[in-house]
């Protein structure tokens, strides 16, 4: 992926959303259901909102659906910013897994929904969404972001199959190797984006949860 960047860091701030109601614990939900957040969820989207309030943000991005707009409200709200809504950073979509538990993927599909991102990289969930789409879509999403925000500090809420794919494109690493990396409700990963350098895109922190109280 090309990306047209001056020669400053830019800085990504990778928001996945806050943890899910009860019901849709370890269950495909992607694009087709869109699940509110449960109680720690909401507890989750505080606490980030906590640990970033001495953070300058210059602008928020995220995933319309509702469990992300949960996740960044408090923050959000406190900094009184419109966040700016792209329908690619929309989860996954899943296709017939949808709705099915993790260990139901198994005996229904005959796969272990632990390698779902190798999967997702060979086409290999029924009714899914191509992993050419799907690299398109975030693809774009990312390339708009870092060109219309050098030097500046960028806040992105959304799900953790894009932030995988995020992080594939802008490594230029393969879907299936995200897998290495844990990326739970309500954590942070900071990204920056700085050209002249050898390493023009380094991950300063992966994964990381604010404490909640």
């Amino acid at each position: 992926m090309k990306l047209h960047l001056p020669n400053h860091p830019t800085q990504l701030y990778l928001i996945r959303h806050g943890e899910v109601e009860e019901r849709y614990h370890k269950v495909f939900g992607g694009s087709r259901i869109d699940m509110a957040l449960s109680p720690l969820g909401l507890r989750q989207a505080e606490a980030v909102a906590k640990w970033l309030r001495d953070t300058p943000l210059d602008t928020i991005y995220a995933s319309p659906m509702q469990r992300v707009r949960q996740t960044l409200a408090p923050t959000a709200t406190s900094r009184e910013m419109e966040p700016v809504f792209l329908d690619g950073l929309r989860e996954v979509d899943f296709g017939d897994w949808t709705g099915n538990r993790w260990d139901e993927v198994q005996s229904l599909f005959g796969v272990s929904a632990f390698d779902w991102l190798e999967i997702i990289e060979n086409d290999g969930i029924p009714n899914g969404e191509p992993v050419s789409q799907i690299k398109q879509r975030v693809g774009e999403c990312t390339q708009r972001i870092l060109e219309a925000h050098p030097h500046q500090r960028v806040a992105v809420f959304c799900h953790g199959g894009i932030i995988r794919v995020m992080l594939a494109l802008l490594l230029e690493m393969p879907l299936m190797r995200m897998a290495h990396f844990n990326i739970e409700y309500g954590c942070i990963s900071v990204v920056e984006v700085q050209p002249e350098k050898k390493h023009a895109i380094e991950i300063e922190l992966l994964n990381f949860q604010p404490p909640v109280g």
